[in-house]
């Protein structure tokens, strides 16, 4: 979910005949006779990525106590088509969608997860997910756009889109398959290669493939979560790779694959053609994202460190949905998005469009008064961390420059 754009989503989409997403640090920018809309996060060419990095932005702020501008939710609820879907930007809204308006999973999935959190949107989400369940396939998962074959990332989204609404995605079936099916169907064995991690899609020799993006998500997506990961979960550190016969397995092999990959130097490694030795912000925060999840906090804090001593340029160069990435990944881990190696992430993110309602209230400084009201404010928290382990809060995994799943 780098950002979400991930190689293998970008030749997915080209397969598919969809248009190919640029990457959030790349894209060019609109020109001047093509003013952005001011509701709009992020000053470059929306054409791929618009819902997308909307819909992080709203949600990161929200997840760390602000008020989003009340334009910039309209702006996002606006952008939703008469069928319940969403493109990932159209400019005229006047006009209605048709056959040619390339609406896709991924922004639809995000705009519900956003929207869901911030409340007040029922009307916008019921129609979302109806149209999520009509884009179903059959075998229980969903491609980047309708009709698309099912992949990893796709499939998680959307799984933590039907969460946030309230769904329970086991049921939500197609042929009597649901997400969960298609999940394991795309999980690696624990015997050869990338034993325990996701693929993005079979390969075409119908072979599985180890994608590290994919298993951020896929590792997400089988805990039934979202974007949003709650902070607290205990779990095992690291456990032997077994037989998935079910999801909860197959998110703790696919935690154990990642926590591997992390452990030489504390990143992902970029997929792109001759960048395989550059490091992969936004899928590294994903992947934290994902341990954090699982439960396995020890190398998901380990590379949250690395994230906070190297992502910042790469957030700055690629904007409101990498700011809002690395938010989810200090979230999980319970650290600070407000001191993030010395940069407060949510200050960088606001500047990237219209100025919040308010702020609610910093939930590091109400920890700190309610520490220094009570006695028993260290173990008031321990309690509120166990609580919160119970349940839990999608990524899926970026996507524009992966964008798209």
């Amino acid at each position: 979910m780098n950002v979400r754009r991930s190689a293998a989503v970008l030749a997915a989409v080209a397969v598919i005949g969809a248009a190919t997403p640029a990457a959030a640090d790349t894209s060019p920018s609109p020109s001047p006779s093509q003013a952005l809309p001011s509701a709009l996060y992020g000053d470059s060419d929306p054409q791929y990525d618009g819902v997308w990095r909307q819909s992080l932005a709203l949600l990161a702020q929200h997840t760390v106590g602000v008020e989003p501008s009340k334009a910039a939710v309209d702006w996002l609820t606006g952008q939703q088509c008469a069928d319940g879907s969403f493109a990932p930007y159209r400019a005229d809204t006047a006009a209605a969608c048709d056959a040619k308006t390339m609406v896709d999973t991924n922004q639809t999935a995000a705009a519900v997860q956003a929207l869901a959190a911030l409340g007040g949107h029922d009307d916008v989400t019921e129609k979302a997910v109806g149209w999520l369940k009509s884009a179903q396939n059959k075998d229980g998962g969903w491609g980047y756009v309708a009709g698309g074959a099912s992949d990893t990332n796709s499939t998680s989204v959307v799984i933590g889109a039907l969460a946030a609404a309230g769904e329970k995605p086991a049921e939500v079936k197609k042929d009597g398959k649901s997400p969960y099916d298609a999940l394991l169907r795309l999980a690696l064995p624990c015997e050869g290669d990338g034993a325990g991690a996701f693929a993005f899609q079979p390969d075409k020799k119908g072979e599985l493939v180890a994608n590290a993006d994919a298993t951020a998500a896929g590792v997400i997506g089988s805990l039934g979560a979202g974007l949003v990961v709650e902070p607290g979960k205990d779990g095992t550190e690291e456990a032997a790779c077994e037989k998935a016969d079910g999801p909860e397995q197959a998110a703790a092999n696919g935690a154990a694959y990642l926590t591997g990959a992390l452990a030489e130097n504390g990143h992902l490694t970029s997929a792109l053609a001759g960048a395989e030795d550059q490091p992969d912000y936004g899928n590294t925060a994903d992947a934290v994202v994902a341990l954090a999840a699982q439960g396995a906090g020890e190398q998901a804090d380990k590379s949250l460190s690395w994230l906070e001593k190297n992502a910042a340029d790469w957030a700055a160069q690629s904007g409101p949905a990498a700011y809002a990435q690395l938010i989810f990944a200090a979230h999980a881990t319970g650290a600070d998005p407000r001191d993030f190696g010395g940069t407060d992430l949510v200050k960088q993110l606001g500047a990237t469009g219209p100025a919040a309602e308010k702020t609610l209230v910093a939930k590091s400084d109400e920890r700190k008064d309610e520490e220094s009201e009570s006695g028993f404010g260290v173990w008031w928290i321990i309690g509120i961390c166990l609580v919160a382990g119970i349940g839990i809060g999608f990524l899926i995994s970026g996507r524009t420059k992966r964008q798209q799943p």
